[in-house]
C-alpha cells in the first residue's frame, strides 16, 4: 500500500536531514597506516593533502604530528608519536592502542596516492555542499540591503578558490619555497625570448626598463585625453597575445612559455572599435578610412590578410560597461578557469564602480577599487594593466609632463601601483599652438613640430622593484601604433 504524498515527502525530508556528509573512514586509516609503517608514503601525497582534508578529528591530529615529524627529519611510528597526542580517547582505545592497529592494518605503500586522492576528493565534495548550503540559506535570508549579485559573485569567489584549491590559501611560507620559485623565475627568464624575467610588451626599451610585466603587479598607465593611452595598451595587448606559445604539461594542462592569454575590459569602446584600431595598427590602414570604407583595393586586402592572421590568437575582449570591481574580478576569475590567463588589462579605472557598501565619497570608492584590483593581481598571480585619467591640473603648467600628484581622484592609486606610467606627447600641445603661416613664429613652430613628430615619451614615475625615468616611443597618429624608437646609435653605419 502506497504512502500518502504528505508522508513520504515527510520521510524524505528526515532522510535528507540525516544525510552524512561524503567520507572514506575506511581510506583514512589505510593512508595512515602506510605511513607509520612507512614514512616515504607521506612524500606521495604530501604536495595535496592536509590535514583538515581528514573527515575525523583524530585523524586529522594524528597526519598533523606525523607530518611535523616527517618535515623535520624524525621518524613518524606509533612509539614516537604517542608523546605528541597525549591520552587523547580513540573511539574506547588508547592513542598506541589506535596507532598500532593502523600500523597492523596496513596495505602497501604503492596505494598510498590513491588513498590520499580519495580523502582530498571527498573533502571538496563536503566544500561543495557547505558552499551550496550557505548559498540557499543566504537566499533564504538574506537582509535587505544584499543583492543576489552580490550573493552569486561571493558564491563564484568561493568556486573559484575551491578550483584553485592550494594556491591561495594564505598564511606564511618557508622563505626556501620563496627561494625556489625566485630561482625557476630567473630560469624560465633565461629561456623566454628577451630574457626577461616578466612578460614581454613587443616594445624593447621599455621592457629593458620593466623587466616586462610582472605577475601580481598592479600597473597604472595615466594621461590626459589624447595622449595615447589606449592605443599604447592595445598595441602591448596584441604584441603578448601574438607572441603567445603555450606548453602542455604531463598532468594535461598548458603552460605559458612565451608571450600570454590576454583578457581586456574595454569599458569605454565596443569590442568592434577595439579590433578596427588593431586591424588598423596591424594593416597599416588608418581606422578613420576603415570605419567610412574609404579604402582602395590593395587596402581592403592589406585589411582581410591581417584579420585573418589575428583569428587565432587569445584575445578576449569584454566590452560591459558600468560594472563593479567585484564583477570585474568574478569575470577575471572565470576567463583564468575556462581559456587561461596571463595579462588583464583594464580601460579604464574611474568608468569602475565600488560595491556600493561605502558612502557616496568617490575618493573612497576609488580606495576599495585599486585595493581591489591589486588583490585580484595577487589573487590570480597575473599584470594587471590599469589605464587611470588624470586630473586637468596638467594644463595649467608650461611643462605638460605629468606627475605622480597629477593622478586623479584618490592617492590610493598612486599607493597600491607597483608601478605607475605616464604617456605624454609633446606633439599634441604644440600642435595646438600653430600661429599664422608665413610668420616668423610660424617657421620656428615648424621647426619645433619637426623636433617632436611622431614621437612619444612613457615616463615611468613608479616601480617599485625598478628604476623611474623616460622611455622614448614611436608613434604614427594615423595607424594608433606605437613602436620602438629608432635611435641614431642603433642606425647602421653610413658608407
Amino acid at each position: 500500500m502506497a504512502l500518502p504524498n504528505a508522508i513520504t515527502a515527510k520521510l524524505e525530508a528526515v532522510q535528507a536531514e540525516y544525510r552524512v556528509a561524503p567520507h572514506n573512514i575506511d581510506a583514512e586509516q589505510a593512508l595512515l597506516g602506510a605511513i607509520l609503517v612507512n614514512n616515504d608514503a607521506f612524500y606521495r601525497i604530501s604536495d595535496f593533502l592536509l590535514a583538515e582534508h581528514f573527515m575525523e578529528e583524530a585523524h586529522r591530529q594524528i597526519f598533523s604530528v606525523a607530518a611535523s615529524l616527517i618535515k623535520s627529519g624524525k621518524l613518524a611510528t606509533p612509539i614516537t608519536m604517542k608523546t605528541y597526542l597525549g591520552d587523547a580517547d580513540f573511539g574506547g582505545q588508547t592513542v598506541i592502542q589506535y596507532l598500532a592497529r593502523l600500523a597492523a592494518d596496513a596495505t602497501t605503500v604503492i596505494n598510498a596516492a590513491e588513498y590520499g586522492r580519495t580523502i582530498y576528493d571527498l573533502a571538496i565534495r563536503r566544500r561543495l555542499i557547505a558552499i551550496g548550503e550557505e548559498l540557499v540559506n543566504g537566499a533564504y535570508e538574506a537582509p535587505v540591503d544584499l543583492a543576489p549579485r552580490d550573493q552569486i559573485e561571493e558564491t563564484e569567489r568561493r568556486l573559484y578558490e575551491l578550483a584553485e584549491a592550494g594556491k591561495y590559501d594564505g598564511g606564511f611560507q618557508k622563505f626556501s619555497d620563496a627561494l625556489t620559485a625566485a630561482v625557476d623565475m630567473a630560469a624560465k627568464a633565461y629561456q623566454r625570448d628577451g630574457k626577461l624575467s616578466g612578460i614581454a610588451t613587443g616594445l624593447s626599451d621599455l621592457d629593458s626598463k620593466m623587466g616586462g610585466l610582472q605577475p601580481s603587479d598592479l600597473i597604472i598607465l595615466a594621461g590626459r585625453p589624447a595622449m595615447g593611452k589606449t592605443s599604447l595598451v592595445t598595441n602591448i595587448a596584441f604584441n603578448i597575445a601574438k607572441a603567445y606559445k603555450g606548453e602542455k604539461k604531463p598532468d594535461g594542462t598548458i603552460e605559458t612559455v612565451n608571450g600570454g592569454i590576454v583578457g581586456f575590459f574595454s569599458l569605454e569602446m565596443s569590442a568592434e572599435q577595439l579590433a578596427t584600431r588593431i586591424i588598423a595598427e596591424q594593416s597599416g590602414v588608418p581606422s578613420y578610412k576603415i570605419r567610412r570604407g574609404d579604402i582602395r583595393p590593395e587596402e581592403f586586402y592589406k585589411i582581410t590578410d591581417a584579420a585573418r592572421d589575428m583569428q587565432t590568437i587569445p584575445f578576449y575582449i569584454d566590452q560591459s560597461g558600468g560594472i563593479s570591481i567585484a564583477q570585474l574580478a568574478a569575470r577575471a576569475r572565470r576567463l583564468k578557469r575556462q581559456k587561461g590567463l596571463d595579462v588583464l588589462i583594464v580601460d579604464y579605472l574611474q568608468l569602475l564602480a565600488g560595491s556600493g557598501k561605502r558612502s557616496d565619497n568617490r575618493v573612497q570608492e576609488m580606495t576599495e577599487i585599486t585595493t581591489g584590483m591589486k588583490a585580484l593581481a595577487k589573487e590570480l598571480s597575473v599584470p594587471i594593466i590599469a589605464l587611470s585619467q588624470l586630473s586637468r591640473q596638467v594644463e595649467n603648467r608650461d611643462d605638460k609632463r605629468p606627475q605622480l600628484s597629477d593622478l586623479r581622484e584618490s592617492g590610493s592609486i598612486e599607493q597600491d601601483a607597483d608601478v605607475v606610467m605616464f604617456v605624454f606627447r609633446e606633439e599634441y600641445y604644440v600642435g595646438n599652438k600653430k600661429p599664422r603661416e608665413g610668420t616668423e613664429e610660424f617657421f620656428a613652430w615648424e621647426a619645433e613640430m619637426q623636433r617632436v613628430h611622431g614621437k612619444a615619451e612613457v615616463i615611468i614615475g613608479k616601480q617599485r622593484h625598478g628604476p623611474t625615468g623616460t622611455v622614448e616611443l614611436q608613434f604614427d597618429a594615423n595607424i594608433t601604433r606605437f613602436s620602438n624608437l629608432a635611435q641614431d646609435d642603433r642606425l647602421p653605419e653610413r658608407m
